[in-house]
């Protein structure tokens, strides 16, 4: 008896399932659609439709949703004429290129894109920096490595100089004649600016 309640219960949950409202492209455009108005988004079509010449999908914004099963439910749902279809983000907006993938956002990249979407301005910033420069997308070395926001190599080195000596006391009236652009040269083997001036520990 217990088992036949058990198994009444399974199939319940399955026809819940099937039953399961498919939301249509003009009511996932309302509720998940980009803008492009700086939010992470990418386009979402498959690659049976783009083989097959049409460009259907839609622009949706990564931050709408709750998490990645959600995504994943509402591109299945966008895509719901094709019995099991594999998708293809044919274009993507306001995240790093390095977290692009045409056919494989998995969770991990998911997750790491809303991270990136939840930093501001100038963190966002100093992240595409991080990454023009080689570094692995990892927030914890990111923040480890970050130094800051310089306007110049050598305008890093004077920081530096005034944080951790005197030069007063060491060289007295000869501190002036301190040479912060040698200093600097010295400096940048062991530390990398971007281009847009944001300093990291190498």
């Amino acid at each position: 008896m217990k088992e036949l309640v058990s198994n009444t219960a399974v199939s319940y949950e399955v026809q819940k399932e099937e039953q399961k409202e498919v939301l249509t492209r003009a009511e996932i455009v309302e509720q998940y659609g980009s803008q492009l108005e700086g939010n992470p988004s990418v386009y979402c079509g498959t690659y049976s439709k783009y083989n097959g010449g049409s460009l259907y999908g839609a622009w949706l914004d990564l931050t709408k949703f709750a998490d990645y099963d959600e995504f994943m439910d509402i591109c299945r749902q966008l895509h719901a004429d094709e019995e099991d279809p594999e998708f293809m983000y044919q274009d993507f907006e306001c995240f790093p290129r390095s977290l692009y993938c045409e056919s494989c956002m998995g969770e991990d990249t998911f997750d790491k894109i809303i991270e990136y979407a939840n930093l501001n301005d100038n963190e966002q910033e100093a992240l595409h920096d991080f990454l023009d420069l080689g570094y692995e997308f990892d927030m914890d070395t990111f923040h480890d490595a970050y130094q800051g926001h310089f306007d110049s190599e050598e305008d890093f080195a004077e920081y530096i100089v005034s944080e951790c000596y005197d030069l007063n006391n060491m060289m007295g009236s000869l501190a002036s004649y301190f040479d912060y652009k040698a200093f600097a040269r010295d400096l940048f083997y062991d530390y990398h600016m971007g281009n847009h001036g944001h300093v990291f520990r190498a």
